[in-house]
């Protein structure tokens, strides 16, 4: 089979960058560079959440399906996470293998940020950012345009485009019989990294990306791209690679996972 690369981030605010736009002092404390980020920007906008160009990346969970199984992991070594090659070895994964490329709002958040943080970083991409100028094959199917199908948003597909009508993974995950998020969520991730619980944020990145690999999975059988036998397969696949990976959150999250009435 073709492969397929689930995705999904993890950022916290980028302090050194914020200290560099506000001519804030160095030994200004990371918490409050962030704080002063966060007050600006409730002011402009009533919410805590910062502009894109000011997520630093700190974990990237990868789901990678191909024809020798399902591997799941976040890239990097759990310690302080370089960004600048977490980026690189993420579209250093797109240009070796061209998978077909699955998130949940990965077009509203997590590309994006990739696109800004591989910028400022110096990040090379040519596969990714391919658009039919050296492979006439992507010209009229890429990762950049929003109805080609290199990439699945499955928020913003099953939402049909319509912001108002998006769900939150971990909802329908669980209303789907498969385990939602555990132990952490998207508000707890900050604090989390100021606390050097990194290990922690990683577990729940991966949990993350094998959510919406089920959820891909229900989608893929709903519109008839597979059979309820192949279904069956590719759940039965991540139970026993999930299995045979060390890891309380795995533990946790097979408890979790219900037998499948649509298997």
């Amino acid at each position: 089979m073709a492969p397929i690369l689930v995705f999904d981030l993890e950022t916290a605010p980028d302090v050194a960058g914020i200290r560099r736009l506000h001519d804030l002092p160095a030994e200004m404390p990371d918490t409050e560079v962030a704080e002063l980020a966060f007050a600006k920007r409730r002011e402009k906008t009533g919410s805590d959440f910062l502009p894109l160009h000011l997520h630093r990346v700190i974990a990237i969970g990868c789901l990678f399906r191909d024809a020798d199984g399902v591997r799941v992991r976040c890239l990097g070594q759990p310690d302080e996470p370089n960004e600048a090659r977490l980026i690189q070895d993420f579209f250093r994964v797109v240009d070796r293998h061209t998978p077909q490329l699955v998130s949940w709002n990965g077009s509203g958040f997590d590309l994006q940020v990739l696109h800004y943080r591989g910028l400022i970083h110096g990040v090379q991409a040519p596969r990714y950012w391919e658009q039919g100028e050296d492979d006439r094959e992507f010209r009229y199917n890429n990762y950049i345009s929003r109805y080609h199908a290199r990439h699945t948003d499955l928020m913003d597909l099953l939402a049909l485009y319509n912001g108002r009508a998006n769900a939150p993974l971990d909802e329908l995950a669980r209303l789907c019989g498969f385990p939602g998020k555990l132990g952490m969520d998207g508000s707890q991730v900050w604090p989390a990294f100021q606390a050097g619980r990194l290990r922690e944020i990683r577990d729940y990145c991966e949990t993350d990306v094998a959510n919406t690999w089920l959820v891909y999975c229900r989608f893929q059988k709903m519109r008839g791209a597979w059979t309820d036998e192949h279904y069956r397969t590719e759940l039965g696949l991540l139970r026993a690679a999930l299995s045979a990976l060390p890891g309380e959150h795995w533990r946790q999250f097979l408890d979790a996972w219900q037998d499948d009435p649509a298997a």
